[in-house]
């Protein structure tokens, strides 16, 4: 009996029920796609980092693990590294920022081709030597809508694409090391060093080796290093996500709040006859916190797929910038905040339904 006053309710107002659950599905939307964004681009931070076949990364004192950017390290430390025992190929590399979250990274194309197992090229090819040439791999390509032979600017200069290449190799833009080192008032400096050894197993001994010989230069394996990339370990993206859900939250409460509010003073007669039929505080209360878990539930799974509409949108809009992650381990925690949200902007609406006077409720106009 209950349930179908309630399913009633919510049938009688459409547009109202409707708003309500768009609102709840926009709250949970926000949550999931800021987690899954985090986490997408973060995953694609690692494949990346795996994709340059290396066994080791070698960064020099100082610097962040994961902030790619400057170049402390001298060039000649490769030859060192090349000269250790186990190691079959070295070779180092220069990442500068191009504005945003993007970066252009310089490379030695033949050794860090040999390292990572050798490009695949969609479109043209390897650097030439001819002026300056860049290399783009598919999704930033798709992004902004080039192919081979085009010109974009980079660090306020052209530079014509050679190439386009599959993602998932170090980085989404490429350019000659030499190169970019004169151009960022670099030269003769790394940003990093990629170790490739004879075989993975002997990496724990080459990496003891060099924290002897080079205790002050930080060395990770690549499981270590790919391991760095977590929500943690990124400052202030902790403290961003938890402000998005809390904004979150706060949408959900209002929007539950005003719905019930104005629905109880649009229900005044009713819940007076309720009254004057015999229910209690309890079954008023009942029906209005119902009402508000049922509109929160088809909210969230609204929300839910919502996300997926997100995740599309991302990755024909943006695919070289942002990427999101469907985030299933979150669906019950971001329903379950929804809820709650939804549930305390009902408390104040649905008490004031229940201890509404019988009789002035029925003489209510």
């Amino acid at each position: 009996m209950v349930n179908k006053l309630v399913f009633e309710n919510l049938k009688h107002r459409p547009v109202r029920t409707l708003l309500s659950v768009l609102a709840i599905a926009v709250e949970v939307t926000m949550m999931l796609t800021v987690v899954g964004l985090s986490r997408g681009m973060l995953e694609d931070s690692q494949r990346r980092a795996r994709g340059a076949g290396a066994d080791i990364w070698v960064r020099p004192p100082g610097s962040a693990a994961i902030g790619l950017s400057g170049a402390p390290m001298p060039e000649k430390m490769v030859e060192f590294f090349r000269k250790q025992e186990h190691v079959v190929i070295a070779t180092g590399s220069i990442t500068h920022p191009i504005g945003g979250l993007n970066t252009v990274v310089g490379i030695v194309f033949d050794e860090f081709n040999r390292m990572c197992g050798g490009f695949k090229f969609l479109e043209g090819g390897p650097f030439t030597g001819q002026g300056d040439e860049i290399i783009i791999d598919e999704r930033y390509a798709l992004q902004n809508d080039l192919h081979a032979g085009d010109t974009i600017q980079v660090l306020n200069r052209p530079w014509k694409i050679v190439g386009v290449v599959e993602p998932g190799k170090l980085a989404r833009l490429i350019v000659p090391l030499k190169r970019l080192q004169e151009l960022t008032g670099a030269t003769g400096k790394l940003t990093q060093v990629f170790i490739k050894l004879d075989d993975p197993a002997n990496t724990d001994k080459v990496i003891a080796s060099l924290k002897q010989k080079l205790p002050d230069y930080q060395i990770y394996s690549i499981d270590e290093f790919t391991s760095l990339f977590k929500v943690d370990n990124i400052p202030g993206l902790r403290a961003f996500i938890y402000v998005i859900i809390g904004l979150s939250v706060v949408v959900g409460f209002l929007v539950v709040f005003l719905s019930l509010y104005t629905a109880v003073l649009e229900r005044t007669r009713e819940i007076g006859i309720l009254k004057s039929l015999g229910a209690t505080r309890a079954y008023i209360l009942n029906v209005l916190l119902r009402e508000t878990a049922l509109l929160a539930v088809f909210g969230s799974i609204v929300g839910i797929l919502f996300t997926f509409g997100t995740r599309a949108a991302i990755m024909t809009l943006v695919p070289a910038s942002l990427t999101q992650r469907i985030v299933p381990d979150w669906w019950p925690i971001a329903g379950a905040i929804a809820l709650t949200g939804a549930l305390m902007g009902a408390a104040y609406p649905g008490w004031k339904a229940a201890n509404q006077d019988a009789i002035e409720a029925l003489a209510y106009e």
